[in-house]
């Protein structure tokens, strides 16, 4: 277990401070809201004790699992329990019918733990690497509201539509994946084991070289004898870049050039959304407090600059401003959506217009891949044939002239 510093502010408007052992985060925020503390922040710090009643460590602790695994495990568990099944009845159920070993782990342990005593968001945020903090706490919010099914079957559509857009960028991508491959494969094939011997051929008929011929030569040449400088140019990029985005600044600005980025930018933000409105929405609808639901969005949103909108709302709602105001500011969410978003907070009806938001984008997402996939089609057939041109008349130029000299 690790130990947890917090400080909070109880009913009273006290400021309190202490420490928690506890095995995750989750836990700890879990039993100060049941306190009835306001978390102001929580800080993981060094130490701990290993509880004498820890289960032993499984292999599979850490690993992930599919998104389709909880996608279906969702969907089943709210099933049973809406058909008033028990929770722990349900886990074993869920959990013999998994094939995925890790899955089934998982399962395996919180079926353990709330046969324990422990309720099921305490079971889950066990799990992190499973449950993220966006699913823990709806289901927080379902056990504090008794309505736990209903939430299940929210949390597996919100899922399952994380899992079609997922699909629609594979599936888009996929074809010009596999294009690029191939070329790729074709092309040094053609460096290492068709150029040399056209070479060799040129050079016993004493042909003068053209530049574009002598330029592929040599390039062939580097391939073959000197493989070790591009794979460490290769390498050390990977690296290199690897590092940058591992910086806060690094990663900040790759997000932002993402969103800036032509053509691809428009795709990338209006992804972005789309998560942002449909994440928003689906806490604020299972009833998770605003404040807690911007920190989960910000935390998943999967952008930096995106989650210093969020944060600057977030500040904006302390100083008893509204969550409109900040997301215009940042010049990252289009004015339809934070001018519906504005409305919603008039009206009430936050949790609504975030959907039809999020809805709304999603269309815009398919409609922006298909337009990206039958942009990106043509530009590979005119690359493919500018690469095989260039090859091609490279190698012809010195045939030309020994045709040439003949006659």
């Amino acid at each position: 277990m690790a130990v947890f510093q917090y400080s909070a502010v109880d009913a009273s408007g006290k400021t309190v401070t202490g420490s928690i052992e506890a095995e995750s985060e989750n836990l700890v925020i879990s039993r100060l809201q049941q306190q009835q503390y306001h978390i102001v922040s929580i800080r993981r710090t060094r130490g701990g004790t290993k509880s004498a009643a820890q289960p032993r460590k499984s292999s599979t602790k850490g690993k992930k699992v599919k998104l389709q695994q909880l996608v279906v495990f969702t969907r089943q568990l709210s099933t049973m329990i809406e058909a008033g099944i028990g929770i722990v009845k349900c886990l074993e159920i869920l959990g013999n019918q998994t094939k995925d070993p890790v899955m089934a782990q998982v399962i395996e342990t919180a079926k353990r733990d709330v046969k324990g005593g422990m309720s099921l968001t305490e079971a889950f945020s066990k799990h992190p690497h499973v449950f993220n903090k966006l699913y823990v706490n709806m289901i927080r919010a379902a056990e504090t509201g008794g309505i736990l099914d209903t939430i299940l079957e929210r949390v597996s559509q919100f899922l399952e539509k994380e899992q079609e857009i997922r699909n629609k960028i594979k599936s888009a991508m996929m074809y010009p994946t596999i294009v690029l491959i191939f070329a790729f494969c074709m092309v040094g094939a053609l460096f290492v084991f068709v150029l040399p011997k056209f070479k060799e051929i040129f050079a016993s008929m004493n042909i003068e070289m053209p530049p574009a011929t002598a330029m592929l030569f040599a390039m062939s040449d580097l391939l073959r004898n000197y493989i070790y400088i591009p794979i460490g140019f290769a390498i050390g990029g990977y690296f290199g870049i690897r590092w940058i985005l591992s910086t806060p600044g690094g990663r900040y600005q790759y997000d932002k050039l993402k969103l800036n980025l032509p053509v691809v930018g428009e795709l990338v933000q209006k992804m972005a959304v789309s998560r942002f409105a449909r994440t928003f929405g689906t806490l604020i609808a299972s009833g998770v407090p605003m404040m807690r639901s911007l920190e989960i969005v910000g935390e998943t949103s999967g952008n930096i600059v995106i989650a210093k909108a969020v944060e600057n709302a977030r500040n904006s709602i302390r100083e008893g401003q509204k969550v409109s105001a900040p997301l215009a500011a940042s010049g990252v969410f289009p004015a339809m959506v934070t001018h519906m978003i504005d409305v919603g907070e008039e009206t009430g009806r936050l949790s609504d217009m975030l959907v039809k938001v999020s809805d709304f984008y999603d269309d815009e997402v398919d409609n922006a891949v298909k337009g990206l996939t039958s942009m990106i089609e043509p530009c590979l057939i005119v690359f493919m044939g500018l690469v095989v041109g260039f090859i091609a008349i490279s190698i012809m130029a010195p045939i030309f002239k020994i045709v040439t000299s003949i006659e």
